[in-house]
């Protein structure tokens, strides 16, 4: 009986330090020294948030650059892949539904992270041959002159992001933020 009484007692107080202590130092801890990204990367502008830079927005209109597609439609409570591997035929049938959406251009090869999901489906950022992938249905769709698809290009550029500490992961386009920043151009 004393054994008992013992672990319960251990399980109590590594239940309070890990489960409760531990979680409000380290939320304290970002709170006090990542402000921003401790409040979830907000994008706000005029008082008015936009959306997480950390979270893909589901953009459908063709005057708009659109993320990787999503197996929960982009809502952050049920985030997770479709789980489907390379051998389904479920997986192989809603690819070629999302090849469907892009014509072809100049017989290029459709990115990869434009026909499959990410493992969480929320993930807000495309590679940039996807962006450039885009910018001809994206230029044509907001009528764009040869001046300001070169403008459009630029914002492509500018909008890519360098592997993480210039190593992690490949170069990436957050499309939230190219999109914010190709409407705040005004016409175009």
């Amino acid at each position: 009986m004393k054994t008992l009484l013992t672990a319960f007692k251990f399980i109590m107080l590594m239940t309070a330090l890990t489960g409760i202590a531990y979680p409000l130092l380290i939320t304290e801890v970002g709170r006090l020294f990542f402000v921003r990204q401790a409040e979830g990367s907000l994008i706000i502008d005029g008082g008015k948030v936009l959306g997480s830079e950390l979270i893909a927005q589901k953009f459908t209109d063709p005057r708009y650059f659109w993320p990787r597609p999503s197996a929960v439609d982009y809502n952050p409570l049920p985030s997770g892949g479709s789980n489907l591997g390379p051998t389904s035929a479920s997986l192989k049938d809603s690819i070629m539904v999302r090849r469907s959406r892009f014509a072809a251009v100049d017989g290029a090869p459709i990115p990869a992270d434009l026909l499959c999901a990410s493992g969480s489906g929320l993930d807000p950022h495309i590679s940039p041959e996807a962006a450039h992938y885009q910018l001809a249905r994206v230029a044509s769709a907001r009528q764009l002159d040869k001046t300001q698809r070169t403008v459009l290009l630029s914002l492509i550029d500018k909008y890519t992001e360098a592997p993480t500490i210039g190593i992690l992961g490949q170069p990436r386009v957050n499309v939230l933020k190219l999109n914010l920043a190709l409407d705040s151009l005004g016409r175009m």
